[in-house]
């Protein structure tokens, strides 16, 4: 098992944690708004002080990749290279759509074996990035950025129970409309949970380069100029 400072961004809240042999030792969260480049500093400096003081040995830093808030991932992506870079630690990526899935499985909320779980982070109007998982959280269909109608997920409501969850899930429902699907509220990424995910990838040797590693924004960052003052 390994020491592990968890950086998660992708969304409005700003969340790190520190995992010491697969257990959560610290954690800090902020919910109130997309802040990160005030609050994200302030909690890795407490997480470091905290590894440091108990006298711990950091084997890695994880960090959520995407998809979802182009500024967010960057500002985490960035705070994850420069630890990686000054205290010579491996770089581990974690997809956010996967990250969000690991609290319904923790917390039992999709308890059927043949349950279907459907990630989505809002991406504007009827649009969200989505991934289906089973239990097991094999991916049944990569991750898409869908515009959301009746018949999008209707091959896997057709089968069974389907379990649909994060900031982009709650719009879609009423387009949804099927017995099956089924909605769980409040499912945040958050940085507490990611050690699960960054323990396997440490045992499957899976480290990002981190010179050259960028997040998964899955649609390209368009920049718009301001409109002109007449």
């Amino acid at each position: 098992m390994s020491c592990i400072l968890n950086i998660e961004t992708s969304t409005n809240v700003c969340s790190v944690a520190v995992s010491n042999d697969a257990e959560c030792i610290f954690n800090k969260e902020d919910y109130s708004g997309p802040h990160h480049n005030e609050q994200l500093g302030r909690y890795v400096d407490e997480a470091l002080s905290f590894i440091d003081s108990h006298s711990l040995k950091l084997d890695a830093v994880a960090v959520s990749c995407g998809p979802g808030s182009y500024t967010g991932l960057r500002i985490g992506t960035s705070m994850a290279k420069g630890i990686c870079y000054g205290r010579d630690v491996k770089l581990i990526a974690i997809p956010t759509l996967e990250l969000l899935a690991v609290p319904v499985l923790l917390k039992e909320q999709a308890e059927e074996e043949n349950a279907l779980l459907v990630p989505m982070l809002d991406a504007r109007r009827m649009e969200v990035y989505a991934e289906v998982f089973n239990r097991s959280l094999d991916e049944v269909r990569p991750i898409k950025a869908d515009v959301v109608t009746v018949d999008t997920y209707k091959e896997y409501l057709e089968k069974g129970p389907v379990y649909f969850f994060g900031n982009g899930a709650a719009k879609c429902m009423e387009e949804i409309n099927n017995p099956n699907a089924h909605l769980i509220k409040d499912v945040v990424p958050l940085a507490k949970y990611m050690f699960p995910l960054a323990e396997k990838r440490i045992a499957q040797g899976k480290f990002e380069d981190v010179a050259y590693f960028v997040p998964f924004y899955l649609k390209d960052f368009v920049a718009k100029l301001p409109k002109k003052l007449l």
